[in-house]
């Protein structure tokens, strides 16, 4: 059993809202995560895409790539399309050692849209879109596992997969075998989930893990007052664990006591203008190390 911890750099430079962080740099953004004490990162857009230059910055910093973002557009384009990207992607991320591949579905998502609330304005998939998405999916797992990799499905806010039901939904038409679960604490708690019985249930199919923090009263005026998922995020309504309302000690002892080995990537989508990303990373690290220290003991 072995846990390494990685940093997603959207805290530093944010993919979908370019504004934010626009003036951080990709050296900065992984020379804090290594300086933070991370072993791990998770690839923004303003990182290089040929795997020799990207080692050259990674290794002199002792991080390996844990695993990167694919976008799925199974639901409204032809199969094809979204198999010829996820084969460049998945080619890319083999190239840098990443043993697993996250994918959401984009379909009708509504997670990019800044005029849209993020709860009534979720989509909701028809019979036949389910069925596209279990297929294509089923598919892009057998072209993961041709380079022994696996893909986790990425639940998320905004999109027609956020829900636990949803992930139910998900799980029952898609293979085992070939399509696993990224575990997102943020995203559950900010959809009104139970993350402590969503892992319960998932543990055997969850392959990969961002950690993430709520602050509820952010996400209450979220709901309330009917925000978008970017405007949620500018906000404030994600942050570094231990700065928000999820107690992450009975998850890590769940994820102790099922066995899981693989990757915790803390991911927190804020303004590096207002959330300083090296200092909130920093106060992460120490605090799921105190944690992993006391599960280390306990489950010896």
């Amino acid at each position: 059993m072995t846990i390494k911890l990685a940093c997603a750099p959207i805290a530093w430079t944010n993919d979908d809202l370019p504004e934010l962080g626009k003036e951080n740099t990709f050296e900065q953004c992984i020379s804090e995560m290594s300086l933070a004490g991370y072993q791990g990162t998770e690839v923004g857009n303003k990182y290089p895409r040929d795997p020799n230059i990207l080692h050259k910055y990674l290794d002199i910093r002792n991080l390996e790539v844990a695993s990167a973002w694919f976008s799925a557009y199974l639901t409204t384009k032809p199969y094809e399309e979204t198999e010829k990207a996820f084969i460049e992607h998945r080619d890319f991320l083999h190239a840098m050692g990443a043993k697993v591949i996250v994918v959401a579905e984009q379909g009708h998502s509504v997670q990019g849209m800044e005029d849209v609330p993020v709860f009534d304005g979720k989509p909701y998939f028809t019979d036949e879109e389910w069925k596209k998405l279990a297929e294509g999916l089923n598919k892009l797992g057998d072209l993961a596992l041709e380079k022994g990799m696996k893909i986790v499905y990425h639940h998320h806010m905004g999109t027609g997969v956020q829900t636990s039901e949803e992930v139910d939904k998900l799980m029952e038409l898609t293979d085992p075998n070939k399509v696993f679960l990224l575990y997102d604490t943020g995203h559950l708690v900010f959809s009104g989930e139970d993350p402590i019985e969503f892992y319960k249930k998932y543990s055997d199919r969850i392959k990969h893990i961002h950690f993430k923090d709520v602050r509820q009263d952010k996400a209450r005026e979220a709901k309330e007052n009917k925000w978008s998922f970017l405007k949620a995020v500018k906000e404030g309504t994600f942050t570094v664990p231990s700065d928000g309302c999820i107690d992450f000690e009975p998850i890590l002892d769940l994820i102790y006591e099922r066995g899981y080995d693989g990757w915790i990537v803390v991911e927190a989508e804020q303004d590096p203008a207002i959330a300083n990303p090296y200092l909130y990373h920093k106060k992460a690290k120490s605090y799921i190390d105190l944690l992993l220290l006391n599960k280390q003991l306990k489950y010896k």
